[in-house]
């Protein structure tokens, strides 16, 4: 779905790297069932966590993604989480495609859903898109500069393809589980699926992890996934109660890409607890 991966994207390779660090925005396509008992648990994030990752084209360095847990903020009168990517395109990159992006995602304290999503993009692309959500109508609008789209249904306990990834952190991961919820960028609401296919360990440069692969549900990103008959979105991440993305690869028939871990900062639980239903 390219409400998260446009199709002029899909026609400049160079460009397309942020397919794979835009899966940091980790369930576009998917993301996790909570079940009607799930107990209760300490957040895996907390505020100050810094995480850096590569993105490689064909073994080619390309840019750079790095994902923050902000400081709480107060968004339409309630306290909120907040959570911050950036990614750039390196200086080689710049040449083809330039890429100057910022996503912040702002979600209730109990990261039961998502109020606020911005994406600032000041790269060849332009765009000032905000989603606001507004939980009392069920609606969520998408505006883009002062472009604003009619207001969709929200499907319960939404969120957007940034917090999605931080609420996926949340759950336990085993051995063929499916995992679904809805996400919205404001455009399209949409329930994604993503499987846990197996535990493996992997070696990068960064070190050598536990982790869980998981590949995501890939028929609604369009684009040259679409094209592709066996295109694949794949991310590790570590089998532990922080559950940190380290790797993430795409096979699409143009090529693949890779997308790595090479820095962690205070990584580590929250003592804030929260009870899911």
């Amino acid at each position: 779905m390219r409400v998260l991966f446009a199709d002029s994207f899909s026609s400049r390779p160079c460009a397309r790297f942020i397919l794979a660090l835009n899966v940091f925005l980790l369930i576009a396509t998917g993301g996790i069932t909570v079940t009607a008992n799930a107990a209760e648990s300490v957040f895996p994030f907390r505020t100050g966590e810094k995480m850096t990752f590569e993105a490689k084209w064909s073994f080619i360095p390309v840019g750079e993604a790095v994902l923050e847990v902000m400081p709480v903020k107060i968004i339409n009168g309630i306290r909120a989480r907040h959570f911050l990517m950036t990614v750039n395109t390196n200086k080689f990159a710049d040449i083809f495609y330039k890429i100057r992006d910022r996503f912040d995602s702002y979600t209730d304290m109990g990261m039961t859903r998502s109020v606020l999503y911005k994406k600032l993009q000041q790269g060849k692309s332009k765009r000032d898109a905000v989603a606001n959500f507004d939980w009392k109508k069920g609606e969520v609008q998408y505006t883009n500069f002062d472009n604003k789209k009619a207001p969709i249904k929200l499907l319960p306990g939404s969120f957007d393809p940034l917090s999605i990834f931080y609420f996926f952190r949340m759950h336990d991961l085993e051995k063929n589980k499916e995992i679904k919820t809805a996400v919205t960028d404001g455009k399209k609401c949409v329930v994604g699926k993503a499987r846990v296919i197996r535990r493996e360990k992997i070696k990068l440069k960064s070190g050598t992890y536990d982790t869980y692969l998981v590949e995501l549900e890939t028929k609604h990103i369009g684009g040259v996934f679409e094209k592709s008959k066996h295109a694949k979105l794949q991310v590790w991440v570590t089998a532990d109660a922080l559950r940190i993305p380290v790797k993430v690869k795409s096979r699409v028939i143009v090529g693949s890409f890779v997308a790595e871990l090479i820095k962690a900062e205070k990584t580590g639980q929250d003592t804030a607890r929260v009870s899911r239903r």
